[in-house]
């Protein structure tokens, strides 16, 4: 490794100084630490994002380990947002970083978003469609960029992955309810990250197909690719855009 050789030299052959400068003093919001916002997050800092907020209300389980980029046998139990500082950290010293274990209230998300730095862009990696709403509406309000991740699980095909206006998705389930939510309370123009793939059925371990009303981890299987590029499809589209590129 030459002496003078930096973190940034790579960034800094694509993107000029001027960029990369201006990406180490952006802000970059991410709410979800699972397996689309760890590998979000992490890019975030390895692409020169400087300043993070990350938040997140739960712990590493054993069976985050297949997807999610700060899931390991070494943080089983610790909280996800804990792990991802210090990851973000061990990428970049010099960022700051606010990590939050923190379930986000419907009723006050935007008092508690209120309570960090304002970001200069905020990633939506939640699951849970009364609170991805919220901060949608927050987001509008606040007149701060957003992109939202939409349905992943039960999937296979990233090249069906693609950026779309909610109003222009389609053959993706979570989109179909957001679309519909989202007209009821005027929200317009919300950038999401989706996949026209159907979902494939899940099976028990015996091989057969789920009937009942299972549980949610009997429900939403992930392959170890798929939430870790959308992660780096979110990623991407927010470290060109507060570059003043488009990917």
């Amino acid at each position: 490794m030459a002496a003078t050789e930096t973190a940034t030299d790579r960034l800094r052959l694509i993107l000029g100084d001027e960029r990369v400068d201006a990406l180490s003093r952006s802000c970059v919001c991410v709410l979800g630490l699972g397996g689309v916002g760890s590998s979000c997050a992490e890019a975030l800092a390895r692409g020169g994002v400087g300043r993070l907020v990350l938040i997140d209300r739960d712990v590493v389980t054993p069976s985050n380990i297949n997807r999610q980029a700060l899931a390991f046998h070494s943080t089983l139990g610790r909280p996800k947002a804990e792990v991802m500082r210090k990851m973000v950290l061990d990428i970049n010293p010099r960022a700051q970083v606010w990590a939050e274990h923190l379930f986000l209230e419907r009723e006050r998300i935007g008092e508690q978003l209120s309570a960090f730095p304002r970001p200069d862009y905020v990633v939506d990696a939640i699951d849970t469609i009364s609170q991805k709403l919220v901060i949608a509406q927050w987001c509008q309000q606040e007149q701060i960029p957003l992109v939202s991740s939409m349905g992943g699980a039960n999937k296979l095909d990233p090249t069906r992955l693609r950026f779309a206006r909610i109003e222009k998705t389609s053959g993706d389930s979570l989109a179909r309810i957001m679309r519909k939510e989202c007209r009821k309370r005027g929200i317009r123009n919300l950038q999401v990250l989706y996949s026209d793939e159907p979902s494939r059925p899940t099976t028990t371990p015996n091989g057969q197909h789920d009937g009942g009303r299972p549980s949610k981890g009997e429900t939403l299987g992930t392959m170890s690719y798929y939430p870790p590029i959308m992660g780096q499809m979110l990623a991407s589209r927010v470290l060109c855009e507060l570059a003043g590129l488009r990917a």
